[in-house]
């Protein structure tokens, strides 16, 4: 074992350029960083030294910390598949997306049918549209609200106190066993519960759930626990793998909740992998192609950068990436098909460096497994060696 922690975090939807098969999901010429340090004088020194804007160029450097590019394989562009994919989870057909024409009519018959409620909604909106859209209907008519966002999901929000929360949960149950045939198989189906405030406006609670499907496949985390290892989940992680391979839970809404989570948790002593995810690039600024929100959010992550190597052991290792792209200079709300970024820092690194290219995600699981000498994932191929 070269490293006794590994700290992964995923930068949601921080692509940087388009994949090799970005045209055939309608996305040539997409670069979600590379699009906002165009139209933004984004000051990021401590990620710049980490090397993480030479990822865009992948041109030569002196940094702190070894960097490259890892090139998606399976296909899809969605939440789920881009975390399958860097733990070593083949997925050859991706999940269903809706964002640009709604849930068909025989879905939400059957929908309506299984809860016995009318159906308000079904399209794709960020989450701040929705209460203000439909809330106040949904109080009227006890009509449940269904959407779409952020990818392959199906979303229904109601008000605790016309929907009790666990009949929410018990309507998404429901639903996820009907999304489970191939025809309206999204990643994840989520339950959305808000309440009202006193000033007459809504808000969502922490209450939410979300009901994904199993992976198809192991992937490094199930080793990971198999193994006595500990797999910490903060953020959507456990939801992504409905819990499979996780030893650890803990729930953090946003990047920021996320960010303070884990710097409590490099405080504790365990063995194993941290696996972190950062939610507002993506839900936040990607979704709604909010380019100077997107950027300052970076910045103020930049700013967090040094406490997180500050906590760090000589014998832990840090890995930056992403998950996918979602390119706010695009149009509509979709995410896009892109290449990711790869920071690798370790505090006793001798010769920090521009890496090859990896041709998979999965490199970054394959690595993962050969550090703690565990089963190698079905895809991927470890850059261990390369550390030095």
């Amino acid at each position: 074992m070269n490293f006794k922690r590994v700290f992964l975090i995923v930068l949601d939807s921080m692509g940087v350029g388009e994949a090799r098969d970005a045209n055939d999901y309608n996305d040539s010429g997409a670069n979600t960083l590379g699009h906002i340090k165009d139209n933004y004088d984004l000051f990021v020194p401590n990620l710049k030294k980490l090397g993480f804007l030479n990822t865009l160029t992948m041109e030569d450097g002196i940094t702190d910390a070894y960097y490259t590019i890892a090139k998606p394989e399976n296909p899809g562009k969605d939440t789920l598949n881009g975390h399958y994919e860097m733990v070593g989870v083949r997925n050859h057909v991706p999940f269903k997306n809706f964002n640009d024409t709604g849930f068909p009519r025989e879905l939400i018959d059957e929908i309506e049918f299984v809860t016995g409620k009318r159906i308000i909604g079904n399209k794709s909106m960020v989450e701040s549209e929705v209460l203000t859209e439909f809330a106040q209907r949904h109080l009227d008519y006890g009509s449940l609200i269904l959407y779409t966002s952020n990818g392959s999901n199906l979303i229904l929000a109601a008000h605790e106190d016309v929907i009790p929360v666990s009949k929410l949960y018990s309507y998404c149950e429901k639903i996820r066993k009907i999304t489970l045939r191939e025809d309206w198989k999204v990643g994840r189906v989520i339950a959305k519960p808000f309440t009202s405030l006193k000033n007459g406006k809504f808000k969502f609670t922490n209450e939410d759930k979300s009901f994904a499907v199993k992976p198809p496949t192991r992937s490094i985390l199930n080793s990971l626990t198999n193994n006595d290892y500990s797999v910490i989940s903060i953020g959507k992680i456990n939801d992504i793998f409905d819990g499979e391979g996780i030893s650890k839970n803990i729930k953090a809404i946003t990047t920021l909740e996320a960010t303070n989570k884990l710097t409590d948790i490099m405080d504790k002593n365990f063995t194993g992998l941290c696996f972190v995810n950062l939610p507002d690039f993506d839900s936040l600024y990607g979704h709604k192609r909010d380019l100077e929100g997107y950027a300052r959010a970076i910045e103020e992550f930049d700013i967090e950068i040094p406490m997180i190597i500050n906590k760090l052991e000589n014998d832990d290792l840090l890995i930056l990436t992403a998950d996918h792209g979602c390119d706010p200079t695009f149009s509509g709300t979709d995410h896009t098909r892109e290449n990711v970024p790869v920071i690798i820092f370790g505090r006793n690194f001798k010769e920090p460096k521009k890496l090859e290219p990896l041709e998979t995600f999965a490199d970054i699981g394959a690595t993962i497994a050969e550090n703690f000498d565990i089963e190698k994932p079905l895809i991927g191929k470890s850059f261990l060696e390369k550390l030095k």
